[in-house]
């Protein structure tokens, strides 16, 4: 049993994802992919070698079960040919020279500071306390070598954390029953985000429906589409389980080391944000406190 609150998990979450998830929209970042000589007329190629090259040269399926909501012929279109454009060493690389560059642009002198320096430091504790055991992502982002500038270091621990948490939700997910787009259509019929802010993930119109149906046949979803009530609770259920297996490292960071990290990200939190480059409608915790 957890001793953090779930509120206060949650509250580290929405803090610590947009300053991990700002290396999928910045131009620092797509001018380092671009120079590897990925193409970034959109997001995809260079997001799925950001994220996937801490796996390794790994094929499109293990990307596809990692990723979870992602359409499988999607992560095929991009994985593995990313490895052929460049080496999963090479992509790590570059995307510690765009933090560099996006965190040096968005937080200024502060990326110096003692404050920044202080909550690197928190956050690594607390990552370095997360359990990767049945976590592929977090485990493979913690077997990195940590960097020198405390702003790496930060960067590094929010995507440490931020992962761990994902390989959690999917766990979740798992034992709700609901299967990779049939987590989507919850999701959307919840009102978490409107429908389209899915269609990225690259399910057919066909594929929708045919969630949307099992979905109805359980007794989650209105034939309209909307979530019903058995739906909202098992969505609130999979949420509530999420925040319980992402509890570890705040758990072993303790209430007070927890709550100075907490403050000590507002001012980061708010630069990235105001920054306009994540987007505003979204389902990652981007915006939210």
């Amino acid at each position: 049993m957890s001793s953090t609150d779930p509120g206060r998990v949650r509250q580290l979450w929405h803090l610590l994802e947009p300053l991990h998830a700002v290396v999928y929209y910045a131009p620092q970042a797509f001018e380092e992919a671009a120079a590897l000589g990925y193409a970034t007329d959109e997001r995809w190629p260079s997001y799925f070698a950001w994220r996937a090259a801490p796996l390794g040269e790994a094929g499109a399926g293990r990307v596809a079960a990692a990723f979870y909501s992602f359409r499988p012929g999607m992560v095929a279109r991009y994985v593995p040919h990313a490895w052929r454009i460049a080496a999963p060493g090479d992509v790590l690389a570059a995307r510690s020279r765009a933090v560099n560059r996006i965190y040096r642009e968005l937080l200024g002198d502060a990326v110096d500071g003692p404050e920044l320096a202080e909550a690197a430091a928190l956050a690594r504790r607390a990552a370095e306390a997360a359990v990767t055991a049945g976590r592929p992502l977090a485990a493979a982002n913690a077997e990195l070598a940590w960097p020198e500038p405390a702003h790496l270091v930060l960067w590094q621990a929010a995507t440490i954390l931020r992962e761990h948490r994902g390989d959690g939700h999917l766990a979740a997910l798992l034992l709700a029953g609901l299967d990779p787009v049939e987590a989507l259509v919850s999701f959307a019929a919840a009102g978490a985000a409107p429908r389209e802010v899915f269609a990225s993930r690259g399910w057919s119109e066909e594929e929708w429906a045919a969630a949307h149906d099992r979905l109805v046949a359980r007794g989650l979803l209105a034939p309209g589409g909307t979530a019903t009530e058995t739906g909202r609770a098992l969505r609130a259920e999979v949420e509530l389980r999420t925040d319980e297996l992402a509890a570890g490292p705040w758990d072993a960071l303790g209430p007070e080391r927890t709550a100075r990290l907490a403050d000590l990200l507002g001012d980061p939190w708010l630069a990235v944000i105001g920054s306009g480059l994540l987007p505003a409608v979204n389902t990652l915790g981007i915006g939210k406190i």
